[in-house]
């Protein structure tokens, strides 16, 4: 027991440093956000939660998440695509229960085996499997997709249950497949860094009991440099019951979101990414 105490404490010194639940990304993982700038506050829940997405001491992209609805808000990453196999375990936030607990993304098992969680208590801050099990209609939908990633800890840290929602599994498997894998493709020829904002717009209805909310659309925007002076922007929306993603420019994405969340104006990127 003595061993396994000085395991643990050798383990949150190493954790040490840079914490995984931070208080803004501009201090600690800009890099995920165009000119180091992420959306602003007209996205921003009640009780959100910055999450610097961290796996094996690295961060690999960046998510608002909602404590509340259990749902990210959105997830912002580099896209970097790269052949690979699919991730098969997911993980979770162990940041989001507390200061506390691992600063790196957890298997269940390995919180409740190794650092004396209940189920109870994760359940608490986060979604859990048990609440995706027994889905009807519905997938586990990424909002940061394992396929947009070069390399196996970069697409394992996808598999985080804090970068996914209930979505509606044709769109999922559909529409937002074919635009994630080729319209993405397409769109991203000649540029030399791509950044995107993925994201949610929460739903009047739940899954597991209340717990995790469905959103009623799912969007996602990018910002794309071609040089030091040229960038494209384009962006989609598609409503969370419907096989169909309506392509947009990024002005009309945010004009939108603007709407559908009925607070101030929304801004997802820098201002010298265009517009039109």
């Amino acid at each position: 027991l003595l061993l396994l105490l000085l395991l643990q404490v050798l383990a949150s010194c190493l954790w040490l440093g840079r914490s995984e639940v931070v208080t803004s990304f501009e201090s600690s993982c800009p890099q995920f956000f165009f000119r180091e700038t992420p959306p602003n506050e007209a996205l921003e829940p009640e009780s959100p939660a910055w999450i610097c997405q961290r796996y094996k001491n690295q961060y690999y992209f960046a998510t608002l998440y909602d404590r509340n609805r259990r749902i990210p808000v959105y997830s912002a990453y580099l896209y970097q695509p790269g052949p690979g196999t699919r991730p098969k375990t997911w993980l979770v936030e162990p940041q989001l229960m507390g200061p506390t607990y691992p600063k790196t993304m957890e298997r269940e098992w390995t919180l409740f085996n190794y650092f004396n969680v209940s189920l109870e208590q994760l359940s608490k801050s986060q979604a859990i499997l048990q609440d995706y099990k027994n889905l009807t209609g519905l997938n586990r939908g990424h909002l940061n997709p394992s396929s947009h990633h070069p390399d196996s800890s970069s697409r394992t840290a996808t598999f985080s249950l804090t970068n996914i929602v209930p979505q509606d599994e044709k769109l999922n498997g559909g529409a937002w497949n074919n635009y994630e894998q080729q319209t993405m493709i397409r769109r991203t020829q000649g540029c030399n860094t791509t950044y995107v904002v993925v994201g949610t717009v929460p739903g009047n209805n739940y899954i597991a009991k209340g717990r995790v909310n469905k959103p009623s659309h799912i969007w996602s925007s990018a910002c794309c440099e071609v040089d030091a002076n040229h960038r494209r922007a384009w962006a989609v929306i598609a409503e969370n019951d419907k096989n169909e993603v309506r392509l947009l420019t990024l002005g009309e994405l945010e004009d939108m979101l603007t709407q559908l969340y009925g607070r101030d104006q929304v801004s997802l990127f820098d201002s010298d990414c265009p517009r039109e």
